[in-house]
Order: structure tokens, then C-alpha cells, then sequence
């Protein structure tokens, strides 16, 4: 029954297998064993993970062009880790894109807000990342967008990323990212968990996000310059230099950007962590993507636009799977090929062919008669016609 199982199947993605094949028992009284639960939610992930993989591999190859995007949207990317078998762990990459609303506080100040969050997640490595997210930013137009901005940590690969789709985004790099920085740095330099520490970070956060980078840089090159020895203030100063142009943060306010990668964090909480990190959860690498593909079509509200398709993927594979069954048993009834002639009665080699035939001494023909000669040896037996003959006195 079609409805029954797009039922299982989402319900699959939302809890765990056991507790969806209970609730469609007390729902719908229908009863389901967890494994088919598992298998169906599986089969189904894995059939929009091919789709989507296709569609990306489209979109690379015929670069069809996007439909339009909205005036201001952002994007975010982040990665979750998922427990695995065997004690290992994946690390799940998200990517988040959503539109920007800038409205007035009640203070009548400007107060942004991100709407119409969609995901997509996988996991997979960061080449392959940027390749396979293709297709939520073709779907969202973000190359027909008006403005584009990039919130992110300061990883390298997601650098990478930006350089990829959207190159021209404004980069602005996740403050609260900036503030662990420089919370690194003041404990170095009084202490962890002191008054004197909390109030010397707390005021450096507010000219940060208030006055900008360049101050506060000037600063902790001094304090860089006073105490060489702490290793951790000159890490943490060159990686904020480096990232100078990503932490204008007036600026990017007074746009009305926002400045927290926010959304990719819930998104990591909702779509990855939600699902598969419960507790004694251990998943199988390829069983991973599936169920990523799953919550990312519920947690985006898209579950009745992505269903038909997914069902229709599984009525082919069927179809593809019946057809390979059908061939299978033909082949198996099919009559034996019998085995190649041996070496005598192969044909002659070539050098041979053309030879004159040696000529062979010719057999007298048979005479038609079957009757044996009158000299023959048998018309003097003893028991042949004489035997049997008149004698002489017996005619006198």
C-alpha cells in the first residue's frame, strides 16, 4: 500500500525504527517489524541520495541555468560528527541557506532575521561536498541573487566552499567563533575561570562587535610583543589577522547581515544530531547518507514535493530488479552450450589445406547377389546340401 509505506518510511526519519513501527501499529493498526522499518526507511534514502547525486552530476556537466533567487540570502556550512560502528566516527557536513529579513526592534533598531532555512547534508569529504551541494544551490538561486553572504568559522575547506559556489559573497566569519579566540586569550593571559579575566573579555567582545577589528588587533600585538612566551596569544593573533576582512562587524550590521553562523548550528542539532546520535546509536558508513537525505527533505518542509520522486526511483529499481531476476532464471533453464570438438576432429591447419590427398588402393564392389560364390568353402561343409542329398542306391 503506497500510503502505508511513505507512513514508515517517515516516520523512520523522524524517530527511531522501533518506535515508528510501534507508533503506525497504534496509529493505524498496522503492524511493521522494526527491520522492515529499517529496511524500507533505508531503501527510500538511499534511492534520493542516487536522484540528488544525478542531479548534481547534471548540473556539472549541462550547467542548466538556476531559477531566480531572492534578494538577500545566506548561506552557512558546518559539520557534525555521527557515531559509527566499529567505535568509529564520520564527520556529517551541513549546509544551511536561508533569506534574510531585516525589520525594526522595539528599541528601533535593526533586527535581522534568517527565514526559510533548507539543508542539505552528507557524509562525505569536502571535494566531494562542494560537488554534491550543487543542487540545493541550484534549487535556491543563489546565483541570481541581488546580495549573498557567507557566515562561517574560519576553517580552510570552507573557504574552499566559497571560493566554489559563490566567490562574490560577502565572508564573514561566525563571531561567536571570534570571541572563542579571543576568550583563548584572555584566560592566557589572566588566568581561567578569574573576575579579571571575564571583564578584560567581555569588554574586548563589545568594541569587536562595535568598533571593529583593527583596535583590538592593535592591541593584542602589544600584549604579543610584552609576553612571547605564550604561545596561545600568538596563535590566536594570527589566526584573527589573517581573518581581518571577515570581522567588520558594524559594517555587516549596518547592511543587516547577520554575524552568527546561527542557523547551521540548530541545523546541526535538527537534522544530524536529532536523529542520528541517540543514545547507543552506531550506524553502518553507508546507511549514513540515506538517512541524511530523509531529514534533510523533512527539517526543509519539502517531504510532499520530494516523496513522488523518491517513490517513483524505488518502482524502477524495482522494476530493474525483477528484470535481472527474470534473465537470471532464463539463463539458469537455458539448454547446456555443448563443449568444443576435441583436437582430432578440429579442422586441418591452414598449411594443410591444398595438400594433394594420397591416393588410397580401390575395394572391389560388392556383386548384388548375397549369395556366396560357387567355389565357397561353405557348399563343402558337411552340413550344407550334400549332406542331405539322395544317395546313389537309394535312387537304383
Amino acid at each position: 500500500m503506497p500510503f502505508m509505506h511513505e507512513c514508515l518510511v517517515r516516520l523512520g526519519a523522524w524517530m527511531p525504527f522501533e518506535k515508528a513501527a510501534q507508533f503506525l501499529f497504534e496509529v493505524l493498526g498496522v503492524v511493521v517489524s522494526p527491520a522492515t522499518t529499517t529496511r524500507c526507511t533505508e531503501a527510500a534514502g538511499a534511492a534520493y541520495v542516487q536522484l540528488q547525486t544525478e542531479a548534481a552530476n547534471q548540473i556539472e556537466r549541462m550547467a542548466p541555468p538556476a531559477p531566480p533567487g531572492a534578494d538577500q540570502m545566506v548561506i552557512s556550512a558546518d559539520g557534525a560528527m555521527v557515531p559509527l560502528r566499529q567505535g568509529e566516527w564520520g564527520e556529517a557536513r551541513t549546509l544551511a541557506v536561508g533569506e534574510v529579513q531585516v525589520g525594526l526592534a522595539k528599541a528601533g533598531t535593526k533586527e535581522v532575521h534568517t527565514h526559510h532555512i533548507t539543508y542539505f547534508s552528507r557524509l562525505v569529504d569536502a571535494k566531494r561536498f562542494e560537488h554534491l551541494t550543487l543542487v540545493e544551490i541550484q534549487r535556491r538561486g543563489l546565483e541570481h541573487s541581488r546580495q549573498v553572504a557567507a557566515v562561517m568559522d574560519g576553517a580552510e575547506w570552507l573557504q574552499s566552499f566559497v571560493d566554489y559556489h559563490c566567490p562574490q559573497a560577502v565572508r564573514i566569519l561566525d563571531f561567536p567563533h571570534a570571541a572563542q579566540r579571543l576568550t583563548q586569550v584572555g584566560q592566557a593571559l589572566l588566568g581561567e575561570g578569574t573576575p579579571q579575566a571575564s571583564q578584560w573579555i567581555g569588554e574586548r567582545l563589545h568594541k569587536l562587535k562595535h568598533q571593529g577589528p583593527d583596535q583590538l588587533l592593535n592591541e593584542l600585538r602589544q600584549l604579543q610583543a610584552q609576553h612571547p612566551e605564550l604561545d596561545l596569544l600568538t596563535e590566536n593573533l594570527a589566526y584573527l589577522e589573517k581573518r581581518v576582512l571577515q570581522m567588520n562587524y558594524p559594517h555587516f550590521q549596518q547592511q543587516g547581515w547577520p554575524i552568527g553562523s546561527g542557523m547551521v548550528e540548530s541545523g546541526n542539532k535538527l537534522v544530524v544530531e536529532a536523529r542520528l546520535k541517540g543514545a547507543g546509536m552506531h550506524w553502518q558508513r553507508a546507511n549514513v547518507n540515506p538517512m541524511l537525505g530523509l531529514r534533510n527533505i523533512v527539517c526543509s518542509d519539502r517531504w510532499s514535493i520530494e516523496w513522488p520522486l523518491i517513490a517513483r526511483q524505488l518502482r524502477q529499481e524495482a522494476r530493474e530488479r525483477r528484470q535481472r531476476l527474470r534473465e537470471k532464471r532464463r539463463l539458469a533453464k537455458a539448454p547446456p552450450i555443448p563443449p568444443a570438438p576435441a583436437a582430432s576432429q578440429q579442422e586441418a591447419p591452414m598449411e594443410l589445406i591444398g595438400a594433394p590427398v594420397q591416393q588410397l588402393p580401390q575395394l572391389p564392389k560388392e556383386s548384388g547377389s548375397k549369395k556366396p560364390a560357387a567355389n565357397h568353402p561353405w557348399r563343402h561343409a558337411p552340413i550344407g546340401r550334400a549332406r542331405y542329398a539322395p544317395s546313389k542306391s537309394a535312387k537304383n
